[in-house]
């Protein structure tokens, strides 16, 4: 058993000596509960992660770490690119830029609640969700080549939104340096016709209430558009489907090649396949990783357009007189250069966030110009049957590279899932309790019971008492739609 030493009532760590390899401690941001019911293998993976060449200070953890591909979901490294630091599609994810949405409306639950079924079968209807669901949007494959290129800047420009959509979205919704040369055929082939799609597992849209006794912070709340006692929002979480998949895949079978044999890089699990961010595959991976995560910024951008359109034919009133407009798009699974300070220098690391959120504090280079004195949004996801969460950036989070969770984290695997419940039933179950939901699948429904994931009040208290963010807002589902 790993040595795991407390810090503090929200903070633990594996000690640097603890195992050979190890360049930098591991830290697991964690309560007492989350700590106990972490599995064992989140230990090991991020005991992992602190051998890769160039990490800086810590190989980190959030609150709702579990065991993933190379790295546990919910895993944070920056990579000092100065001192050989590595890029690894295993701590960045198969689902690049896998992130949540979050949109505001004028309307209140008395409103909405007598049309939940007629609003979420709409919405059901005209978002396409499940495995290999493919979207109203027919691109050429040159056309695509574009959308990776320039994100939700082509969907603007092409009448899927607004100027005010990418100011309000992480990188203005295209990251600069994406390169489709850099792209395989075959990821093209996966990508081309699911523009504007859910997919399946955890991707979901639900329509939600923001309760009054669930505002933490009124001043903040009103700032990001949180006015009203039992306010509806709509929050959606997806990413780059069987794109950033596919790319993640190519490019993994290049950095096993190469890894030992080029750059005589030995690592203690094949998950964590990598290469120096300097050389010829490590630059080539990243600009085809910011293809993944343009893919993903166009894809939750004509997602929203549908809901402007589905909320605007249910209710009949113009997307803008129902006050549809943007919080935030914040992504996760992403590997980013940014300035951060190390010791009593600045350093400019590449920080993967693999089921991590970015967090920047107020004033912070990156947050968008109207809440530069407020923080960034963070929006972090549920469960179906729980509730999910608008927080902020704060300066104290520079001790984990401003980083925070991004969801509930799973308790179990979904075969167990599957075993436990019957889709069915937990679909009337829910309605039950005032929660409306469709799914393209009974098993996949089943997967995501509520009680497959932890407590995301805990996951929060976690994040919050550790000083990674600060809670403004708890939002309760009405509408649900999973892939």
């Amino acid at each position: 058993m790993l040595q795991v030493e407390r810090i503090s009532d929200t903070l633990w760590e594996i000690p640097r000596d603890c195992e050979k390899g190890m360049r930098v401690p591991a830290r697991i941001y964690a309560t007492e509960k989350l700590i106990q019911e972490m599995d064992e293998t989140v230990y090991e993976q991020i005991t992992n992660v602190a051998t890769l060449p160039g990490i800086s200070q810590y190989a980190l953890c959030m609150p709702d770490g579990h065991s993933g591909y190379g790295f546990p979901i919910g895993g944070v490294a920056a990579m000092d690119v100065e001192q050989g630091g590595v890029i690894s599609p295993g701590g960045i994810g198969f689902d690049i830029n896998c992130g949540m949405r979050l949109v505001i409306t004028n309307l209140v639950e008395r409103e909405v609640k007598p049309r939940i079924k007629e609003l979420t079968n709409s919405l059901f209807k005209e978002v396409p969700a499940g495995v290999g669901s493919a979207g109203i949007l027919k691109l050429t494959r040159e056309e695509f080549r574009r959308v990776i290129e320039e994100g939700a800047r082509w969907c603007v420009a092409n009448g899927y939104g607004c100027e005010e959509d990418l100011a309000l979205t992480e990188e203005q919704g295209c990251i600069d340096g994406a390169d489709a040369l850099k792209v395989s055929e075959r990821a093209i082939d996966r990508g081309l016709n699911q523009i504007g799609t859910l997919g399946s597992g955890n991707h979901y849209l639900e329509v939600q209430v923001a309760r009054k006794e669930n505002v933490f912070d009124q001043e903040l709340a009103h700032a990001f558009g949180i006015t009203a006692p039992d306010q509806v929002v709509v929050m959606f979480h997806c990413g780059s489907r069987g794109f950033g998949h596919q790319v993640a895949t190519d490019y993994l079978q290049i950095f096993l090649r190469v890894m030992e044999n080029k750059y005589r890089i030995k690592i203690l699990d094949r998950e964590l396949a990598c290469a120096p961010f300097n050389s010829p595959e490590g630059q080539n991976y990243f600009a085809a990783m910011k293809c993944g995560i343009n893919m993903s910024f166009a894809n939750r951008q004509v997602i929203l357009h549908h809901i402007r359109k589905v909320f605007s034919t249910i209710f009949q009133r113009s997307a803008e007189d129902l006050g549809l407009r943007m919080v935030y798009d914040v992504a996760h699974n992403t590997a980013k250069l940014e300035r951060h300070r190390v010791g009593n220098q600045e350093r400019m690391l590449l920080v993967h966030r693999k089921g991590a959120t970015r967090a920047f504090a107020p004033g912070m280079a990156g947050v968008p110009e109207q809440y530069k004195q407020l923080g960034q949004p963070v929006i972090i996801g549920g469960s179906m049957e729980t509730g999910s969460y608008l927080l902020v950036g704060v300066p104290s989070g520079a001790q984990s590279f401003f980083s925070t969770a991004h969801g509930s984290g799973r308790t179990m695997s979904r075969t167990k899932a599957r075993k436990l419940w019957r889709g069915q039933k937990l679909q009337h179950d829910l309605e039950q309790r005032g929660i409306y939901v469709r799914s393209t699948s009974w098993a996949g429904l089943a997967e995501e019971a509520g009680s497959a994931y932890k407590d995301i009040d805990e996951v929060i208290h976690a994040a919050e008492t550790a000083g990674l963010c600060k809670r403004v807002a708890r939002f309760s589902p009405i509408g649900n739609i999973k892939g």
